[in-house]
């Protein structure tokens, strides 16, 4: 079995190959330019040094949220065109649960968060031991105040992952114990974390159709909370 996976929820983009047993291959990059340049370049060139057709594979993955809203519909568009035009099926892969798997390796409890601005995070909290992953929380957009006094409760280790990890950490640094920041190898966005947690979701028998695969965004963009604000202040 082989899996094609994808991030480009976030700055960085990525694209990885692997099967039930280990990554065969992994390009990523997070060089300001934008994912409609960069990831299919990218996953060509993957599939090329591989030696592999679209046609091999088995799953496609890719993260559908939460994340940029732009990002998230070009990951989407290309992973809906791969599987339709090779009639595979999807796995639609949160990015907080593939975050989750950066620190598969760590005791305690995980904190995924990327940045959402107006001082708010996505966020999901795990119970992690090593092998092991249990989801604490629902994927949820939640104040830095707010997140910050759950993890005040916490009796475990905590460790942060993701590209708000160092907002994070900056806020809440000296103020709680056991707070740990994952390593910049570790932090952001993986295409193999989406690949390896799509991997348990074939497991449970839990893909799509790539008519199916849709975006979470958690919450609506910029543009329309704008309108609706000046709706209510102007009805």
């Amino acid at each position: 079995m082989k899996i094609l996976a994808m991030d480009t929820s976030a700055k960085a983009a990525g694209v990885c190959l692997l099967d039930e047993t280990k990554i065969l291959a992994e390009y990523s990059a997070n060089l300001g330019l934008t994912h409609s340049q960069t990831i299919m370049p990218m996953c060509e060139h993957l599939l090329s040094q591989s030696r592999i057709s679209p046609e091999e594979i088995d799953y496609f993955a890719v993260s559908n949220g939460p994340g940029s809203f732009t990002g998230l519909r070009i990951g989407i568009a290309a992973v809906k065109g791969m599987a339709y035009a090779a009639g595979k099926p999807c796995v639609a892969v949160s990015t907080l649960d593939a975050l989750a798997y950066n620190a598969v390796d760590f005791s305690g409890t995980v904190c995924c968060v990327m940045d959402a601005r107006c001082k708010q995070v996505y966020n999901a909290l795990y119970d992690v031991q090593p092998g092991t992953i249990i989801k604490r929380t629902p994927d949820r957009a939640i104040s830095l105040e707010e997140i910050g006094s759950e993890l005040k409760m916490e009796k475990n280790p905590v460790i942060l992952v993701g590209d708000g990890a160092d907002l994070c950490y900056n806020e809440y640094q000296g103020l709680l114990t056991g707070l740990v920041l994952s390593g910049a190898a570790n932090r952001y966005q993986r295409a193999s974390s989406v690949g390896l947690a799509a991997l348990e979701k074939i497991r449970k028998g839990e893909t799509i159709s790539a008519a199916e695969l849709t975006p979470e965004y958690l919450r609506l963009p910029q543009a329309q909370r704008e309108l609706m604000k000046k709706r209510r202040e102007n009805p």
